[in-house]
């Protein structure tokens, strides 16, 4: 009974790793007979203007023919809205017979732009699961997926062409541009969402009421048909499923903004000399992530010096960081669709000092441990108990803790010391897929983060003063990979005390 987040993924790996590359370039999946052959779209030729995001025309030197977005071609989302309508299959099959024969609807709703202040937008980001189905960028738009018994009929929904507004807000890609880009044969303009959705009178919906993406779509078009209908189930613990393993081509792009990303690091420690504000360092970042290719940075980095790397969301980003204090940088960017999460800590002024060297080879000794465990079968909680039990043995080590401690009192204290769990799942979005348990057993192409830490305030009595307000946390991206250890995406992020010695160092 596929039930959950942990039970819909244990179905989703046996549709997933069913799924071969045959000789012949088909994708085939033996365990639903989903077969989708590149080429096998009919190719349109993509208007020859501006659309709404780049296309082959505008951005040769970013899309490929064939690619709806850099690295993702009108296939792989092809296949990815045949998996999730395997994945609704299997679930209407468990629900009985007249589950199973319903008529299916999905609806997947685009983010609307938001406001900053009256007529001035904030940049736009889409959501990302409505991205990861269709790879259309531009807001105010819909997903619908249909079918008897499976829902693998795609309908795009999207703004229609309006001089007026195109004039402010730039061009849109309008039906045409927006068939031939996405290879989605059917696509209505926005305004007909409603009256679609109503026509094709599905039995069972699929939809997320709670925290809908898009509010005014949801009102004017979706909850009318809601009213009308049927309880929808719940969509997205489906989708995360899937957006969790990542694809050859999804991890190739992680790939890219982990080099990223850990170039920019490289270039910031260089950066060390005596007193830094931590605002040049926060510019010097992004300057570095951007200009070597990436987006935008995945979040507002963390970018603490001395005691302020002991609040483990600080983002001020504003003080001086003084010679002889450490600054940790949490960091990441996003690169066409996915993002990286690093974070690295070192002392300001390029050389770690005997307190420094001790706390920071103890938790790089604990990352690398952990790393060690990243493997398909084990949990990120087991990893995260596995952390805590190696942290309360450097506290013992380090004499935060009294050796005779009992083991149960030194994970308590690990706790204290360490008051986060030990890593996440990534891909589109930095905490990605929420939906998933980090229960369950790890899946070769799962992205995830491992990022020890200690964190030991200037105000606490309790430990050796030469520690007080040092807080150094250390973090990879890692993919799961069936065979040969771990691929670490940020392995260029100088990490040993002699690299990161060493970087500090280039001017």
């Amino acid at each position: 009974n596929v039930t959950g987040p942990k039970s819909l993924t244990n179905f989703n790996t046996c549709v997933y790793s069913l799924c071969v590359f045959l000789s012949v370039g088909c994708i085939w999946c033996l365990c639903r007979n989903i077969s989708v052959k590149p080429g096998g779209l009919k190719p349109k030729t993509v208007p020859p203007r501006y659309l709404g995001q780049p296309s082959p025309f505008t951005h040769p030197h970013l899309i490929k023919h064939g690619e709806v977005t850099p690295g993702l071609s009108q296939t792989e989302y092809e296949f990815r809205r045949h998996r999730l309508a395997s994945l609704i299959e299997a679930q209407a099959e468990r629900l009985g017979p007249s589950a199973s024969s319903s008529t299916h609807v999905a609806i997947i709703l685009s983010h609307p732009t938001r406001y900053m202040t009256n007529d001035i937008p904030y940049p736009f980001h889409q959501n990302q699961d409505f991205l990861y189905l269709s790879g259309f960028l531009e807001p105010d738009s819909a997903l619908v997926l249909h079918g008897k018994g499976r829902p693998d009929q795609a309908i795009l929904f999207v703004p229609r062409r309006d001089p007026g507004r195109e004039l402010w807000d730039g061009p849109r890609s309008g039906k045409d541009g927006a068939a031939a880009l996405t290879g989605i044969e059917r696509v209505h303009s926005i305004e007909e969402l409603g009256a679609v959705l109503k026509s094709l009178k599905g039995t069972m919906l699929w939809y997320d009421t709670s925290q809908p993406a898009h509010p005014r779509l949801h009102q004017a078009h979706v909850c009318p048909v809601l009213e009308a209908g049927p309880t929808p189930r719940t969509l997205r613990p489906l989708i995360h499923s899937l957006r969790a393993l990542k694809s050859s081509a999804e991890v190739a792009l992680m790939q890219e903004a982990g080099r990223i990303t850990a170039q920019a690091f490289r270039r910031t420690m260089a950066l060390s000399q005596g007193d830094v504000d931590e605002a040049v360092l926060f510019a010097k970042f992004d300057f570095e992530n951007r200009i070597h290719g990436a987006n935008f940075l995945a979040y507002p980095p963390v970018i603490a010096g001395g005691n302020r790397a002991n609040t483990l969301h600080y983002i001020n980003n504003n003080q001086i960081i003084k010679d002889g204090e450490m600054v940790l940088l949490d960091g990441g960017c996003e690169y066409f669709g996915y993002v990286s999460d690093i974070t690295r800590t070192w002392p300001i002024n390029g050389k770690f000092s005997p307190a420094q060297t001790e706390l920071y080879e103890s938790v790089l000794e604990v990352q690398r441990s952990c790393l060690s465990l990243c493997s398909p079968g084990v949990s990120l909680d087991h990893i995260y108990s596995t952390m805590l039990a190696l942290l309360g043995r450097q506290l013992k080590r380090l004499g935060i803790l009294e050796a005779s401690t009992s083991d149960a009192e030194a994970l308590k204290a690990a706790r204290r010391y360490c008051p986060h769990h030990v890593g996440h799942y990534l891909g589109m979005d930095v905490h990605d897929t929420p939906e998933l348990s980090r229960s369950q057993p790890l899946q070769p192409g799962m992205a995830i983060t491992i990022e020890p830490g200690l964190y030991i305030c200037e105000d606490n009595d309790q430990v050796p003063k030469h520690f007080r307000g040092l807080g150094v946390r250390i973090e990879d991206d890692v993919v799961i990979r069936e065979k040969g250890g771990p691929l670490i995406l940020s392995s260029d992020a100088p990490k040993t005390i002699a690299d990161v010695e060493r970087a500090c160092a280039q001017r």
